[in-house]
């Protein structure tokens, strides 16, 4: 297995870059998502992408960013676990938005199935964490579409930030709400995930995705486990069948 890279420590570029960071989140406080978007575009021209699960609400922040630029590359995590519906959804919702530059991000090839079963957060470090930051590698920063509402972990999220390699991360949605989310949805006519309307209000990896209460759309998500993140924000036999959600 490939070990994952440690935490690059703080110098002064990257301090730097939280300085800079900060500025922008003084400067822009109170602006639309879209206006957040094309900032962090023209900001970083060619060395920003979208990190995106296509996931329940994934349609608005990449509607919103196919109304500027169609060639901003999209990465997803495609970790050999994720719901067959998530993966036409992808293809369809990439084909409706006309986004030109999609990249599945997959884990080693060589990763035990059943790894999800003995130790979850290292299957999330490897088939997640390990493959974006091989790809974030080539550029200078990332576009994110959490939301404060969230978790906990989220409550005080700021719009603009630094990852632990000093990368711009930028979360245009950080103060959208769920009825926000809804009502852009509804407005633009976006296709949902087809899993939203089974109950799945937080969709990840098949394995460790239920459905849930909308009131808390995480608690769908590693069920049986007191954590909230899969840690790509941070620095009955077991075997793995690409299933539809039952």
């Amino acid at each position: 297995m490939q070990k994952l890279r440690e935490s690059v420590p703080k110098s002064r570029a990257f301090q730097g870059a939280q300085a800079s960071a900060g500025r922008l989140n003084v400067r822009y406080a109170d602006a639309s998502a879209d206006e957040i978007l094309r900032v962090a575009l023209n900001a970083l021209p060619g060395q920003i992408a979208l990190v995106s699960s296509f996931g329940a609400d994934s349609a608005v922040l990449l509607h919103l960013l196919a109304q500027i630029d169609r060639d901003v590359p999209v990465l997803m995590l495609e970790t050999q676990m994720l719901f067959a519906e998530t993966l036409q959804y992808q293809r369809d919702l990439s084909a409706h938005l006309g986004l030109r530059d999609v990249r599945l991000l997959t884990p080693d090839p060589d990763l035990p199935e059943d790894l999800h079963q003995r130790d979850s957060k290292m299957c999330c470090a490897l088939r997640k964490v390990a493959p974006l930051e091989r790809v974030l590698d080539d550029f200078a920063g990332s576009i994110s579409g959490r939301k404060r509402f969230q978790t906990g972990q989220r409550a005080q999220m700021p719009i603009f930030e630094t990852d632990h390699a000093g990368r711009l991360r930028v979360n245009p949605l950080a103060a959208w709400t769920p009825a926000m989310l809804s009502q852009y949805l509804d407005a633009h006519e976006l296709p949902r995930h087809p899993l939203v309307a089974r109950g799945y209000p937080s969709i990840g990896c098949a394995p460790c995705t239920q459905p849930a209460s909308a009131a808390d759309p995480r608690a769908g998500r590693w069920a049986n486990e007191a954590r909230e993140e899969c840690g790509i924000h941070f620095a009955p036999d077991g075997r793995v069948i690409r299933r539809k959600a039952g």
